[in-house]
């Protein structure tokens, strides 16, 4: 069985997020969304939001599962049982980044990557943006689903005149 892992925080899971996993699910028989919880890197919401919020959004996908996980991704990759990572690169920063935890990753446990490219349409979403977006009463329904939308609208209600 081909299977990987594709860690993140997910705070909040975002269309870019959600098109990475879709398009995982399409190439693995099995993809486990891992979501990290870092204690000393406080979090919009907590880990249980972020693991209600992926369950939600992945329960129709064949093959996904969402699981927490704390510490090194590479001691969860070995503990699951699948040495492969799957990770988004939307740009040149964020290629740079993840070629250097791939070479990481793989010299200190032996833990593969696998970059994917974002779909064009989702090129550009990050989370921390949409957070900062919400919070300054942005439209943020190009880069998130109704749901998540609703759950970041109770963090950061609307003012008044502004739309989100």
């Amino acid at each position: 069985m081909n299977a990987a892992i594709y860690p993140g925080t997910f705070d909040p899971v975002t269309l870019g997020h959600l098109d990475v996993i879709r398009r995982g699910a399409a190439l693995f028989d099995r993809l486990i969304v891992g979501v990290g919880d870092n204690p000393e890197k406080p979090a919009l919401f907590s880990l249980e939001e972020r693991l209600a919020m992926l369950r939600f959004e992945v329960k129709r996908l064949r093959g996904v599962e969402v699981r927490p996980f704390r510490g090194l991704v590479t001691t969860f990759a070995l503990e699951c049982g699948v040495p492969v990572l799957l990770r988004g690169a939307r740009g040149a920063a964020d290629l740079e980044y993840e070629l250097q935890m791939a070479a990481a990753n793989r010299a200190a446990a032996g833990v593969e990557t696998l970059l994917l490219p974002p779909s064009p349409a989702v090129a550009f979403v990050n989370a921390r943006y949409v957070r900062e977006i919400a919070a300054g009463g942005g439209d943020i329904s190009p880069f998130v689903t109704p749901a998540v939308r609703a759950r970041l609208r109770k963090r950061f209600p609307p003012a008044a005149g502004g739309r989100s």
